[in-house]
C-alpha cells in the first residue's frame, strides 16, 4: 500500500500555517508565515505557495492530499469566496487560485468546520456522535460533525452560529445584518464594545483575564456572559449535541465554563441539562489539523 500523507493549510487573517499528518494521522511537520493580508491576494497566495513547497520537500514529494481551511466559504454556483473576514479575498475563486499556484488538487472548507472536524476526531469531541465546535477568536464561527463527518449543508452554512442574530437592533455586522453573535462573542466584537465604552488599550483576551473589574467593566463582562448563554443555549435547543467544544483565543477564559455554562443551561429546554461544554485539546493547531483531515480517506 502506497504511503499517503495529508497536508493541511490554515489560512488566517494574521498567519498562514501548514502541517503534515502521516498515514497514522500523527503530526510530523508544522510551519507558519505571516499572511500579509494588507499586501493583497497575490501576496497571500504566494505565501501559501512557499509553505507548500517546503512541506512537499519535507516528504520528498511523496503522495499526499491537500486541504485548506479559510474564513468564509465558497459559493455553490461559482466557487467564489464569500463572508471571509480577510476581505481582499472575497469574490475570488480561491480554490482555483491556490491550485494554479501549487499545481495540486485541494479541498477547501471553512476554518471553523476544520476546527470542529479536528476536535471531533482527535480532540475533546473524540468518541461523541454529534459534536458542535465553536470558534470564539478574531471572528465567531462553528461547525457540526456527525459520526466524524462534517455536516456542510446545501448552502454550505451549517454551523454558522456567528451570523445568527442575537440582538435585532444591535451592532452593525460586516455581513450587513444587525446584532450578529459575532459582534458580541468574538475578539473583534468585544474589542469594539470596549472601545465604544472608552475601555481603551486592552485586547479582548486581556480584558477577560483581568483579576479585578470596576463597575462599568463588570457590566460589559456580565453582558458577555449573558450573550454567550443565550446564543449557545439556542443552538443546544435546536440540535441537542452530544458535546460542545470551544476554541479560539476567548475560549481560554474560565468564566465561560462556569458562569457562561450556567447561563446557557438556563436557556435549555430541559429541567436538568447535561450538555458538556468543554475546552478544545488541540489548541491553535486544530484548524490546520482539521484542514489536513479533509481528505484523509
Amino acid at each position: 500500500m502506497t504511503k499517503k500523507y495529508h497536508i493541511g493549510i490554515d489560512l488566517g487573517g494574521t498567519k498562514t500555517e501548514i502541517a503534515i499528518l502521516d498515514t497514522n494521522l500523527d503530526l510530523i511537520y508544522k510551519k507558519r508565515l505571516l499572511t500579509g493580508s494588507a499586501n493583497g491576494p497575490e501576496y497571500i497566495i504566494s505565501q501559501i505557495g512557499l509553505l507548500y513547497e517546503d512541506a512537499k520537500a519535507f516528504i520528498s514529494s511523496a503522495s499526499h492530499s491537500v486541504g485548506v481551511g479559510t474564513p468564509g466559504s465558497l459559493s455553490v454556483d461559482k466557487g467564489l469566496l464569500r463572508n471571509s473576514n480577510t476581505l481582499c479575498l472575497n469574490g475570488l475563486p480561491l480554490k482555483k487560485l491556490i491550485e494554479d499556484k501549487i499545481q495540486h488538487e485541494i479541498y477547501v472548507e471553512n476554518d471553523a468546520n476544520c476546527f470542529a472536524l479536528a476536535e471531533a476526531i482527535m480532540g475533546s469531541g473524540k468518541g461523541h456522535q454529534l459534536v458542535f465546535g465553536v470558534i470564539m477568536g478574531t471572528g465567531c464561527g462553528g461547525g457540526f460533525v456527525i459520526n466524524q463527518s462534517l455536516r456542510i449543508g446545501p448552502q454550505k452554512i451549517a454551523g454558522e452560529w456567528g451570523h445568527s442574530v442575537l440582538h435585532s437592533n444591535g451592532l452593525k455586522c460586516y455581513c450587513g445584518k444587525n446584532g450578529c453573535i459575532e459582534m458580541y462573542l468574538s475578539g473583534g466584537g468585544l474589542e469594539k464594545i470596549l472601545r465604544d465604552n472608552n475601555v481603551l488599550n486592552t485586547t479582548a483576551e486581556q480584558f477577560l483575564n483581568r483579576k479585578r473589574y470596576g463597575a462599568k467593566d463588570r457590566v460589559i463582562l456580565n453582558n458577555f456572559y449573558a450573550d454567550f448563554g443565550l446564543a449557545l443555549g439556542n443552538v443546544i435547543n435546536i440540535i441537542d449535541p452530544d458535546i460542545v467544544v470551544l476554541g479560539g483565543g476567548l475560549s481560554n477564559h474560565q468564566g465561560l465554563y462556569d458562569i457562561g455554562k450556567k447561563l446557557a443551561y438556563n436557556k435549555i429546554f430541559h429541567e436538568h441539562p447535561t450538555t458538556p461544554i468543554v475546552r478544545n485539546i488541540l489548541g491553535d493547531s486544530s484548524g490546520v489539523i482539521g484542514a489536513a483531515l479533509l481528505a484523509r480517506n
